[in-house]
């Protein structure tokens, strides 16, 4: 089937992608020769140059040589969004070592699962986090445990200001152990060491970035460099008009999300514009930097839109600066995007689509283009997209009739980490299979029209009901259990577990909630939670989730009918 897409494809985008033969380091230290007193990353009062950015990126790099960590090592991120991220990641792939990002707020059976599945070897830790590393290392196979305070970066005055008034009451203030090291006295140490000659390669993995899978069994994606360079570099092609080393992207998306990862951090990089970067989205804060800091760039997930477009105010604020935003991770609706694009006064907000095994991003609405309402558009450069048939992935359909989305791209992982039997389910002929299920219309734009998968997508995040599910079966009081996703006004989904207890048991809602909270990170703890007599099930015993769903929903729609 031919590929239609490309008849709507704004102006100037490239059908194909060719890459440099370099890896994102690489265009730091271009930034760095060109825009050598532009700033590259702000964090709140801090600031730092791509001067100063690639002169701690070689010192990470050689830090890691210097501690006798060899290309292929794997080195986890346990932070938030800071500079020290940036300079880790960067730092990592330049030592020609492989970047594992660890979700900050991980409990401790997710984190060592984590560093023990991707070979961990070193962690970059933030000084608040460092207790639950320190507690897990001896269950891992971590050698070098470094840590960083959230005041390392932050400008002369707040710096003073926080170790005064917040340092210890943040839970910041941290005596290490033997052994463990703070990440600014290495970099001041190795400052002068050689830097580690590493051959550029673009087919070697760069990240092994996590994600739940259809199982719920947390899976390492394996991204090469070249995955990366290309989403990063797709998205500055879909972009078409920005002015290099003057765009500001507001980087709110966590970075150690892939989305986060590529379409706020990479992206920003290969722009070489100034990246802000928040630990966490807070909607006064967030008005507070447009209105202050004028980014460009802020990609998002709906929630975050809908957040500004409810803020009481937000007329106050001039947030007029903003040029595009891509929305991912979730459906956007309609008047979410009339609402958010008035208020901005004339922003692009334009629906995409990605998976983590994807880098993430595959398809997107053109920015200037049209923009169709429920679609997330067209396949990105370099992107070959099918429908085929769910039952048979051999048999691509028609235009216009439903089947499962497969795709194929310089972005496509390599695979799963130490996962054959997935690797084999997941790829079909070059395809990866995307598990969700879509339709093409005649113009080459695709629309998502239902999961094959059981995942739920609450506020942005991807959670999987069987992890969930694991963790309640193993309560003493828990018979049966079945957690699916359904519909909430703000977060378009939310966690109930549905439950059957054991005989003679019994048990209150808060206490299923905290044993979850013990067990789980915070946003796939269960909103809801409804005790039963039974489950429904199929003939052969198998709990039908998809049944609930339909109930919920029918409850709710007679709720507000």
């Amino acid at each position: 089937m031919g590929k239609q897409w490309y008849k709507s494809y704004d102006p100037g985008v490239p059908h194909d992608l060719e890459l440099p033969p370099k890896t994102l380091p690489r265009f730091l230290e271009e930034a760095a020769a060109e825009y050598p007193n532009n700033i590259a990353v702000q964090f709140m009062s801090g600031r730092l140059t791509f001067n100063e950015l690639n002169n701690e990126v070689d010192s990470f790099a050689r830090m890691l040589a210097g501690k006798g960590l060899k290309p292929g090592t794997r080195v986890a991120l346990h932070m938030p969004n800071c500079p020290q991220y940036l300079i880790a990641f960067y730092g990592t792939l330049r030592a020609g070592c492989i970047v594992t990002p660890c979700n900050p707020l991980y409990v401790e059976r997710e984190l060592i699962h984590q560093l023990n599945d991707s070979g961990a070897e070193a962690i970059v830790t933030l000084s608040r986090f460092y207790p639950l590393v320190r507690d897990v290392q001896d269950k891992t196979k971590l050698r070098l445990v470094v840590a960083t305070s959230i005041k390392d970066y932050l400008g002369g005055l707040l710096k003073i200001l926080y170790t005064l008034l917040k340092e210890k009451k943040e839970g910041d203030r941290v005596t290490l152990a033997p052994g463990h090291l703070w990440l600014r006295d290495l970099l001041k140490q190795y400052r002068s060491h050689p830097l580690p000659e590493v051959k550029e390669d673009l087919q070697k993995p760069a990240c092994y970035m996590y994600t739940g899978g259809t199982t719920g069994v947390p899976k390492g994606a394996v991204l090469t460099h070249g995955n990366i360079l290309a989403n990063a570099l797709q998205a500055r092609e879909w972009l078409q008009h920005y002015d290099e080393g003057k765009e500001i992207g507001l980087g709110a998306l966590p970075f150690f999300h892939s989305y986060g990862m590529s379409i706020a951090m990479n992206l920003a990089l290969v722009l070489k514009g100034k990246l802000i970067t928040v630990p966490q989205f807070k909607t006064k804060e967030i008005l507070e930097i447009i209105h202050k800091e004028k980014p460009t760039l802020f990609p998002g997930v709906p929630t975050m839109y809908v957040a500004i477009n409810n803020a009481p105010d937000v007329e106050k604020y001039d947030l007029s600066s903003i040029k595009v935003c891509i929305s991912g991770a979730a459906p956007l609706p309609v008047e979410v995007q009339k609402q958010f694009e008035k208020i901005t006064k004339g922003a692009r907000l334009r629906e995409g689509y990605g998976l983590t095994e994807t880098s993430p991003v595959t398809h997107c609405n053109p920015i200037f283009g049209e923009n169709r309402p429920g679609s997330i558009g067209l396949p990105f450069p370099g992107v070959d997209a099918k429908i085929v048939d769910l039952a048979d992935p051999s048999r691509e359909m028609p235009v216009g009739e439903k089947g499962q989305l497969a795709v194929k791209g310089p972005q496509v992982m390599r695979g799963y980490l130490n996962r054959d039997e997935d690797n084999r389910d997941i790829f079909y002929d070059g395809y990866i299979l995307t598990g969700d299920i879509a339709i093409m219309d005649e113009d080459g734009y695709f629309y998502i029209v239902d999961r094959q998968k059981d995942m739920v997508i609450a506020g942005g995040y991807n959670i999987f009901p069987r992890e969930i599910e694991e963790v309640l079966y193993t309560h003493e009081k828990i018979l049966e259990v079945c957690v699916a996703g359904v519909p909430h006004e703000y977060r378009g989904e939310t966690i109930k577990a549905y439950i059957v207890l054991k005989e003679g048991q019994s048990m209150t809602e808060q206490e299923v909630v905290d044993f979850c909270a013990k067990n789980l990170t915070k946003y796939k703890v269960p909103k809801i939670v409804e005790f039963r007599e039974e489950l429904p099930k199929t003939m052969i015993g198998k709990i039908l989730r998809r049944a609930l769903v339909e109930e919920e929903t029918a409850k709710q729609e007679g709720k507000s009918s």
